[in-house]
């Protein structure tokens, strides 16, 4: 369990939010974090591992004429699969990671091409439109620590949307319910 799915788990808890996730390149090790977290299913509604370009069509409802001009390793594409699963799954909010773990480029993009995105409820504190955000990742690696790399950066860009809609109030209730830290 990693430091960042614990404060994830602990944050959505707190305010009553649940978080549904959509990841390719990671193949369900975001979910795999999260669900370490004791307590993690007051918060966690579920995940989809859409690994198959065709499935992030299906599953998600990401547009097939987007992933047949882009390819799926693409911002809006990202963007796309947090909004998705988070519909689908009935979330407030949706993470998805999707990119190029390797060894070889996939559609055009190179060794280490990530795109990581968090779809929140409208009105969040993101700063673009209808509650979501993506990053592009530009990361080194093996297969392994690139694949690692994404779910911290994933779980990272959650948090700090989170962060930034905390209230005083839900701080207040975060730190009295755990101790005072």
């Amino acid at each position: 369990m990693s430091p960042a799915a614990a404060d994830v788990v602990r944050l959505l808890t707190v305010r009553g939010e649940t978080l549904a996730v959509a990841e390719s390149l990671t193949g369900g090790l975001v979910a795999a974090d999260i669900t370490t977290v004791p307590g993690a299913s007051k918060a966690f509604r579920g995940s989809v591992t859409a690994y198959a370009t065709e499935l992030k069509h299906e599953l998600l409802g990401v547009d097939a004429a987007l992933l047949a001009q882009r390819g799926a390793v693409d911002p809006q594409v990202a963007a796309q699969m947090a909004a998705g699963v988070r519909k689908a799954l009935g979330a407030d909010w949706g993470l998805a990671t999707t990119g190029v773990a390797g060894p070889e480029p996939q559609d055009g993009k190179p060794v280490g091409t990530v795109f990581v995105a968090v779809a929140g409820p409208l009105g969040s504190h993101s700063h673009s439109a209808g509650g979501g955000k993506v990053e592009a990742l530009r990361l080194n690696g093996d297969r392994a620590e690139i694949r690692m790399e994404s779910v911290r950066s994933v779980l990272a860009l959650l948090l700090k949307e989170l962060a930034g809609e905390q209230t005083g109030n839900e701080l207040a209730q975060d730190t009295e319910q755990n101790g005072g830290f």
